[in-house]
Parts: structure tokens; sequence; C-alpha cells
């Protein structure tokens, strides 16, 4: 069995359909077929139902992939270590994070890099996703929740909540807002997928408040600009846009809400030392951008 016959597997199972698989693997949608059709043929089960056109994967496949993705992860793993060793340095980088953490932590820590750096290339992904990521080939995730201990782990920043106002609110002068103010104003908030509005949520139930009626939405930069047009204060943990001005959350207690990011990686990896130095570097990288009060 080839391991480009068990990529087009996977690329078939993930896209549903031949003519999308065609684009992740770049072959012609008559040799794709062809290749499953004989990985079939030698494995002697079914791996997909056909139906309307779509491709989905059987019982036998879908015992079947998992197998396989660890196959493909344990021989690109086996590919760059190889390549690691013979330039006596971690070559590639692949880093998921979650959009926010990509464009305004990852993205700067990137462009630091020099020329024996290894090439990056980033995935972006949101929550357990990002640690799943690390399952499938990636090197290194940076997550808003404390991983689990299968992972080496290192905390890198506890970076503030934000409640951005536009220049001219009457807000704009403070530094801070306390919790309990903020909760009483027509506010601009992620969906609850995302960790900024969890805690949000989180900090409100334990003073036995709820947000009344917020806007929603999926993305940092899009609440920021509904709060450049006067819709609510944006409630992100996002580098400031659009000239608004970010106060700082203030808890009952005293203590402002605020997340953290923690990088993490297999202890497994051939390059674990590369891997938790670098980790270092981000984490001198972030206190430095985000110095914590």
């Amino acid at each position: 069995m080839e391991l480009r016959s068990m990529r087009y597997f996977v690329a078939v199972a993930e896209a549903g359909t031949v003519s999308e698989a065609v684009k992740r693997v770049h072959v012609t949608q008559p040799a794709l077929s062809r290749q499953i059709r004989l990985l079939e043929r030698e494995l002697r089960v079914t791996l997909f139902d056909r139906r309307e056109g779509r491709l989905e994967l059987s019982a036998a496949g879908r015992g079947f992939l998992p197998v396989v993705r660890d196959v493909l992860h344990r021989a690109d793993a086996a590919t760059a270590a190889a390549e690691s060793l013979a330039a006596g340095r971690l070559v590639h980088l692949t880093i998921a994070a979650s959009p926010t953490t990509l464009t305004d932590v990852v993205a700067p820590f990137l462009a630091t890099f020099g020329p024996q750096d290894p090439l990056p290339t980033v995935q972006e992904s949101s929550g357990p996703e990002a640690l799943d990521r690390l399952r499938r080939g990636a090197d290194l995730a940076i997550v808003s929740q404390q991983p689990p201990a299968l992972w080496s782990t290192r905390t890198l920043a506890v970076l503030p909540l934000w409640a951005y106002v536009p220049r001219d609110h009457p807000w704009a002068g403070h530094e801070t807002v306390d919790l309990d103010e903020l909760a009483g104003q027509p506010l601009v908030v992620l969906d609850p997928t995302f960790r900024p509005r969890q805690l949000l949520d989180q900090a409100l139930a334990e003073g036995g408040q709820a947000l009344a009626d917020p806007v929603e939405c999926g993305n940092a930069q899009v609440a920021q600009a509904l709060a450049a047009a006067g819709r609510g204060i944006a409630v992100v943990s996002d580098d400031p846009r659009f000239d608004l001005h970010g106060l700082r959350i203030t808890q009952p207690g005293g203590d402002h809400l605020s997340i953290t990011l923690h990088a993490a990686w297999d202890p497994g990896h051939h390059a674990a030392a590369s891997l938790s130095a670098l980790a270092e570097r981000l984490e001198i990288f972030c206190r430095t951008r985000y110095p914590h009060p």
C-alpha cells in the first residue's frame, strides 16, 4: 500500500467528492478515482458508499480513516526528522492557533525570524481543534485553555479582555471599566464558541448577571468595526483597530478580566527541544509586546 494512495483516501474522505479532493492533491479526477478503486481492491473492502454524486465513508472506511491518518502523521514526522537531522536544525514549523492569535501574536512573532529559523506555516484553528492538529502533523499549538497533561506546555502571556469604545465615547478618557457597569451597556460580543465570550459569560454569571441583548458576531475585527460604527461596546481580546480606545475590564475584587495563552507540543516530537526553545522565545516576545501589569 502506497502513502500516496492513503493521502488520496484521506483527501476524498474529508472533501466528500472526488471533484473537491483533486483540488487538494493536484491530480486529475480520473486518476484519483482510479487510485481509490485500486486501494479498495487491494484492501478487499469498500471504503466509500456512492450516493448521488457524493462519496460517503462506509463503516469500513470510517474505521480505516484514523489508522491512515496515524500512518501519514508518522510518515510526515519521519520525513521532517530526516530533514532536520540533515540540516542540523528544525527546518519546517507548523503552528495551529485561533485567527486572533495568529493575527496579533503569531504573525508579529514570525516577523522576527531569521535565516536560521524554520520555515513557518500556520493553520487557523480554534480551541480543541488546535490541539487536534498536533495529532495530525502540526508542531506547535497556541490555545487559550490549559492543555491536557499529555502535551508539553508553556504559558506564554496573560492578555486582557478589552472593552473597545470610539474616541468620542464618554468613557474614552478612562483606562478601566467595572464589569457591573459594562453589563448594562449595549455590547458587541463574539459568539459563545470563542474563549473571550466564554470568559465574559462566566464572569457575569459569577456575579449573578447575564448579557441582556448583545450584538453577536463570529469575527473579532468585525466586532470592533461594529463598535466603531456605534452599534455598541466591543468586548474582545484583539489589538485595537479603527482608532478605538480600549478599557480593561475590572471584576469584583479588583482583578482584570483576562485570557491566558499556552503553547503546546508533543513531548515525543523529534525536535521537542527546539520547540521548547521556540516557545520560550515566544513567551519573551509576548511579555515585551503585551506587558502584564
